[in-house]
């Protein structure tokens, strides 16, 4: 772990208790006078703290060190995700963060299944994990459209990945909107037709979450 979230991060002084106690002085072992890393995603300062004091419950911290250290990602991406099921969303989320995808907008088109709800809660707290692990010093903003069509007006300058199209590669776009299982119906592509298309260059038909993590590579990463 890079660094301990706390909203109040910054603050002279903390009580840690519940979860984050747990971890650090249970599982980690961390005792008095040992320096804790803290983060409150709100700004792009590292602070260090001092265990001043460790009881039953809580720990007392004090702020000894602050410094600014952005970590954050080196392209700007944002995808368009046709909603699918929550639990590929979850399980997901964590690679898209430590690839440094920007934005995530979940959109529910016409092969959506409308029961799958987005609970904002549980992925910020999906996101929150897997910046501490990677080191990410800002949250990936998300939100949900109702449909394809909002979407665009939202996004004009939006390309989609679908069949036929162009091959994607590196450094190529900012936006992308990318289907659920079953691609997008016929009505959703007159949506699209005077917008950049493009596809992976595989054979293979490629699941949804499988083409979010391969559009993020291809366009963050030097592969």
């Amino acid at each position: 772990m890079r660094y301990l979230f706390d909203e109040n991060a910054g603050e002279k002084s903390l009580q840690i208790e519940g979860e984050s106690y747990r971890y650090l002085f249970k599982s980690r072992r961390h005792k008095v006078l040992d320096t804790i890393y803290m983060r409150n995603l709100r700004d792009d300062f590292l602070y260090g703290y001092r265990v001043e004091s460790v009881s039953k419950r809580y720990a007392v911290l004090s702020l000894v060190e602050k410094k600014e250290l952005a970590i954050k990602p080196q392209k700007y991406l944002h995808i368009g995700w046709c909603v699918v099921d929550t639990k590929t969303v979850e399980k997901t989320l964590p690679m898209l963060n430590e690839m440094g995808v920007s934005k995530i907008s979940f959109v529910y088109c016409d092969r959506s299944q409308k029961n799958f709800k987005i609970d904002f809660l549980r992925l910020k707290k999906i996101l929150i994990n897997s910046s501490q692990q990677c080191g990410r010093s800002v949250l990936m903003d998300l939100e949900v459209l109702g449909d394809i069509k909002e979407y665009f007006e939202k996004y004009p300058k939006s390309a989609v990945l679908d069949f036929g199209g162009e091959v994607l590669e590196n450094d190529k776009i900012e936006e992308i909107l990318i289907g659920c299982e079953g691609g997008f119906s016929e009505k959703e592509r007159n949506f699209f037709q005077n917008r950049p298309i493009y596809r992976v260059d595989t054979p293979m038909v490629l699941k949804s979450e499988s083409a979010v993590v391969g559009v993020s590579a291809i366009c963050l990463l030097k592969l």
